[in-house]
Order: C-alpha cells, then sequence, then structure tokens
C-alpha cells in the first residue's frame, strides 16, 4: 500500500490514487481531492458524496451509478453535470472510497 501526502497529511492510496482506508477520509480532504480534478463542491455533490460514504459502510463496496441514482435518488443526467465524463469514478476519488467494480 503506497503512501501519498495529500492536504498535508500521509494517506494511503492504491496505484490510481484512491484512498485504501476508510477512516483517513473528512471533508477537508475531499475538497483537496475535487480540487485536484477541477471540481468545486456545492451542496449537490455533497449529497451524492455523503450518499457514497454512507452507502459503502452499509454494503461494503463503492455504489454504481446505478445505485447512486436509483436508490440515492441523484438522476443521473445530474451527476454526469457535477462530475463530468466519468462520474462514477471521480465521485469514489473524491469520496475517499474505492473506485467502483467495471470502472476503468
Amino acid at each position: 500500500m503506497k503512501v501519498a501526502t495529500i492536504a498535508g497529511r500521509a494517506v494511503h492510496v492504491d496505484d490510481e490514487g484512491f484512498l485504501t482506508v476508510y477512516g483517513e477520509w473528512d471533508e477537508d480532504l475531499a475538497e483537496t481531492l475535487a480540487a485536484r480534478i477541477g471540481i468545486e463542491l456545492t451542496d449537490a455533490h455533497w449529497k451524492a458524496l455523503r450518499f457514497l460514504r454512507d452507502d459503502y459502510r452499509s454494503q461494503g463496496e463503492t455504489a454504481t451509478l446505478r445505485r447512486v441514482s436509483v436508490v440515492g435518488g441523484i438522476p443521473t443526467r445530474q451527476l454526469f453535470t457535477l462530475f463530468p465524463k466519468k462520474p462514477a469514478k471521480k465521485m469514489a476519488y473524491i469520496a475517499g472510497l474505492p473506485k467502483p467494480r467495471g470502472c476503468v
């Protein structure tokens, strides 16, 4: 497991930069991760990120885009607007979760 310094602290990441230790994430770190990929977080972003974090805790894996839309109640079109191009991957990265299965 690699260790990276993000926002002035050491965190464990995989080869693609996704956090690997659930408890190392917090909202300040999310702001930094979002800024790294050109996203400024709004309340709408936080709704998706909080759903992902809560769902991961109960399900044991990162939710797919479909699950965020159906169970989380956030339309897919909105997710693509909030997290352009690869929303599932970007949401997981910012939320400090593993990349969802099926993401390239």
